[in-house]
């Protein structure tokens, strides 16, 4: 920051600013530009020209930080879209007059609606352990890792269904497993359950609610003709499962059919060098948050069931191939991996357990170590009936 802009963060230089910017304006707008530079000064305990004067010393990338911060704090006092875009617009008008006063030589940019959008999710996902940071390429992931599933299983589900009028997706992802089942089952409704939103274009019989498994389903007992749920053991800690099957069957009609669907923590039947690093590092990480970093959630899901109470339960497992000598499963299950680690790389240089730059090579080589070694892990599905 420049010597003059160093000394223009002095509320006195920006409170003759807002005097000269609000006076070339009607009553009218002169009161709206009051209120929105009021709002944002109320939002950081400051006097109007302070706020402003802190914003415009924070430079291009800090003040966009800042204005991120003030939209999340907007949309959680349920402030409407306009007025959120109208106080944006506003500070952006205040950043360009103390451009042309010469007191900035940037221009103050708003996040956008896809940095907002994954703000509110990560802060939704605040009380959650989730292993693997959301990110805008998430939505991508989880679907190869579908149609990964889905070609390997040749089916979507294994459960004996029939003809099933409502269905739960208990942690939904992208929702394409639960968009799937209403073009299969044209009758039916699919309730598709997730902390953050999924792929925002849905069939009309797929229906969304946000919530979190943890806090309890937010439905009656007795409801769901078929209760699915798919690889959340990155996502719920070892100690809560048990109570979590037992509230997924809380809501499944008598004679209904629940289903569970989980892989190993980070097993494959061939480890090289590489991919046992990283699976040490993923293990401790996972211990830490209190994940499943041993299978224990793949071992016990037929188990879980049973000790839910539901009967004729049964447990089948599949193997899947992962790097490019696997066909298109092991194809897409080798980048589903790829990504899945490069954003847990990032949580590991973070916590300082990898030098910056260091994971990206430990991904290169394990992504090596799949075709070199001709790498398989596998998936375990279990399902059962709700006794009448």
């Amino acid at each position: 920051m420049s010597e003059r802009a160093s000394d223009a963060a002095s509320g006195s230089v920006y409170a003759e600013l807002l005097e000269r910017f609000l006076s070339g304006h009607t009553e009218r707008t002169r009161r709206a530009y009051l209120g929105d530079i009021a709002a944002f000064a109320r939002f950081r305990g400051q006097e109007p020209s302070d706020a402003v004067a802190e914003l415009m010393a924070f430079g291009p990338l800090d003040g966009r930080r800042l204005l991120l911060e003030y939209v999340i704090d907007l949309h959680r006092r349920d402030n409407a879209n306009a007025t959120i875009s109208r106080r944006l617009s506003t500070l952006r008008a205040v950043a360009r007059a103390a451009r042309e006063a010469g007191l900035v030589g940037w221009v103050l940019e708003p996040p956008d609606d896809g940095e907002v959008a994954h703000a509110m999710d990560q802060l939704a996902l605040g009380s959650v352990p989730y292993l693997i940071p959301r990110h805008a390429g998430e939505i991508d992931r989880l679907d190869l890792q579908h149609y990964a599933f889905r070609e390997a299983l040749h089916a979507n589900y294994l459960a004996p269904l029939g003809s099933p009028r409502l269905v739960l997706d208990a942690g939904a992802g992208t929702g394409q497993w639960g968009f799937e089942l209403c073009e299969e089952f044209p009758d039916a409704h699919v309730v598709g359950l997730d902390l953050v939103p999924g792929k925002p274009r849905h069939p009309p019989a797929y229906h969304a609610v946000r919530a979190n498994l943890l806090e309890g389903l937010p439905f009656l007992d007795d409801r769901f003709d078929f209760v699915h749920q798919r690889l959340l053991f990155l996502a719920i800690p070892v100690a809560a499962w048990p109570a979590l099957v037992h509230d997924l069957v809380r809501v499944t009609r008598p004679g209904g059919w629940i289903e569970l669907v989980e892989v190993p923590s980070m097993e494959f039947d061939r480890l090289g060098p590489a991919m046992g690093r990283l699976r040490e590092l993923a293990v401790a990480l996972a211990a830490r948050r209190g994940l499943d970093g041993t299978s224990a959630v793949y071992r016990s899901i037929d188990a879980f069931l049973r000790d839910a109470g539901v009967e004729g339960v049964n447990r089948r497992e599949v193997t899947l191939p992962v790097g490019e000598w696997g066909g298109r499963v092991g194809s897409l299950l080798a980048t589903d991996f790829r990504v899945a680690f490069s954003s847990l790389g990032q949580v590991l240089e973070a916590a300082g357990a990898l030098q910056s730059g260091e994971f990206g090579d430990l991904i290169h080589r394990v992504q090596r170590e799949y075709d070199q070694l001709e790498v398989s892990t596998s998936i375990a599905i279990a399902y059962g009936r709700k006794p009448d």
